[in-house]
């Protein structure tokens, strides 16, 4: 605790050297950037909030509600979901630079919009973002996953398990294929580091979550190696079509 006031003196001193050199630029539009980062005050509150969703998967919603058609069908092995974006204009447009157009600076606003919402009431005891493979790692040269959770979790103060899933198999796209196909695709694609110490309650994280293909296998790995339970963290969920 008492090393709280001096990180928060330094990085407010941080920020004012920032304004003072480099002044916050709204990525979308231009304008000045509001709140500490690049995004103006009209862009952040266009941003789409998953308010009324599936409380077992956040898939999107007309109402709110316990589970969805999907999930009464064919409930998800996780237990519970967490959302607070839905996958759309104009947050699809900084996703998209900061997964695909090497762009940290649209990572660094949608890790600072994560960080604004309201958290789940059951907070885990281990953050484990979605690993890459290495070769797609080398090649993009950092894991979106886990630059999401790395803020994530120092704000939340959750121990960050950034080596306990590893990526054997380098799967294609998930965005070219349908639900079957994503499912089959992740399918024995990860597998856990030798000697992890896993707690009982774990977050899976990733950065968009569209069918839930990729966070159900590493949560199936997960409760297979003794986790009692098994959340879900995204930062948007794209909605049904």
């Amino acid at each position: 605790m008492r090393m709280e006031a001096p990180v928060r003196f330094l990085r407010q001193g941080l920020d004012r050297l920032h304004v003072a050199l480099l002044p916050w630029c709204c990525l979308l539009c231009g304008a000045p950037g509001a709140e500490g980062m690049d995004l103006c005050a009209a862009c952040a509150k266009d941003m789409p909030r998953n308010l009324s969703c599936c409380a077992h998967c956040a898939l999107p919603l007309p109402m709110a509600a316990a589970m969805c058609g999907q999930c009464l069908r064919r409930a998800p092995p996780w237990d519970a979901a967490w959302a607070p974006f839905r996958y759309g204009w104009p947050l699809d447009r900084l996703e998209t630079r900061f997964k695909f157009g090497d762009d940290l600076a649209a990572g660094r606003v949608l890790a600072a919009l994560w960080r604004g919402e309201p958290a789940p009431v059951e907070v885990p005891a281990l953050i484990v973002p979605v690993p890459l493979h290495r070769g797609r790692l080398r090649e993009r040269g950092y894991n979106q996953a886990l630059e999401l959770a790395r803020p994530l979790a120092t704000t939340m103060h959750i121990p960050l398990g950034q080596d306990v899933l590893v990526r054997t198999r380098d799967t294609s796209a998930q965005t070219e294929l349908d639900r079957i196909a994503r499912r089959r695709n992740v399918r024995d694609a990860f597998h856990l580091r030798t000697g992890s110490a896993l707690p009982d309650h774990v977050v899976v994280l990733d950065d968009v979550m569209t069918t839930g293909a990729t966070l159900a296998e590493c949560t199936r790995l997960l409760k297979r190696a003794g986790v009692r339970r098994v959340d879900v963290w995204a930062l948007a969920r794209a909605p049904s079509h």
